[in-house]
């Protein structure tokens, strides 16, 4: 472990360590368990969730590259599991130069350590919140250019979120620091009017004091006067099912109806014209 890890207090519960956790990974504390297991035991099949928001976002870096952009920004990007984002874009180019930003002291030190020997890509311990200190920071400063196109990735993380934090600000202000063909990809959690919506909300908001579900109209009023993609804004297991050349196994396309906890997971990518 690298120095970072002196600093997490195992007593409190991660976001990224609970997700850690629902996708089958190690990297992750007792505190974070007893979230993760309410979801499994209490809100059976709400893990779903979880994998489809992944296989969506592994086709949305693969869509971002076909159309050329080259260089990522990922907030919030959580602790690293199989085909990150710089993974899939170096697939597609080799070059291609991706920052994860997280403010979890862990994601650091397994973020350093898995990227050691990747000078393209990169982690940084940051709060989402602060976005000027973002920009600033040296490792973003050497990486990304914002005279090209870049992709800003905002998967699952604004739903992390309230309201008197203003997200769609947010994503207008770094917008406005990208120049014309740049894109965005936005995935959140999505109001279901029914009991599992509640649940889970609920149960967020009560372990993190944060955690806020939205509706259609919300969610695509992130995008601000962004060009919206298709196939629009949708369940993120119909979002672009057939994408060439991804591996999508684990939540694939097929006939069968959406689950209710599929349904409560969106996305959509979006173009600065």
């Amino acid at each position: 472990m690298t120095d970072g890890c002196a600093q997490i207090d195992q007593s409190k519960p991660s976001i990224a360590r609970v997700y850690d956790y629902l996708l089958g990974g190690k990297d992750n504390y007792a505190v974070d368990r007893e979230i993760g297991d309410f979801f499994v035991r209490d809100l059976p099949g709400s893990v779903s969730v979880a994998y489809a928001n992944r296989q969506a976002l592994i086709r949305a870096v693969g869509a971002m590259s076909r159309d050329g952009i080259d260089q990522y920004l990922d907030f919030g990007s959580g602790l690293p599991t199989v085909d990150n984002v710089h993974q899939i874009a170096q697939r597609h180019n080799p070059e291609s130069r991706v920052v994860y930003i997280d403010m979890d002291p862990i994601v650091l030190a397994h973020g350093r350590a898995l990227l050691a020997t990747d000078e393209h890509t990169t982690v940084i311990q940051a709060d989402l919140r602060n976005p000027e200190e973002i920009f600033k920071h040296t490792e973003v400063e050497r990486l990304i250019d914002f005279n090209e196109p870049v992709g800003l990735i905002f998967s699952a993380i604004l739903h992390h979120l309230n309201n008197n934090e203003s997200p769609a600000e947010l994503v207008d202000w770094w917008v406005d620091q990208a120049p014309s063909g740049s894109e965005v990809y936005i995935s959140h959690f999505r109001s279901g009017m029914n009991e599992q919506t509640e649940a889970a909300e609920e149960k967020l908001q009560g372990s993190f004091g944060r955690g806020r579900w939205r509706t259609d109209a919300e969610i695509l009023a992130l995008f601000g006067d962004l060009e919206v993609l298709e196939p629009g804004l949708v369940n993120c297991s119909l979002w672009r099912p057939e994408a060439p050349g991804e591996d999508v196994s684990k939540i694939g396309p097929d006939e069968r109806e959406l689950t209710v906890w599929e349904e409560l997971i969106s996305c959509a990518l979006a173009r600065k014209r």
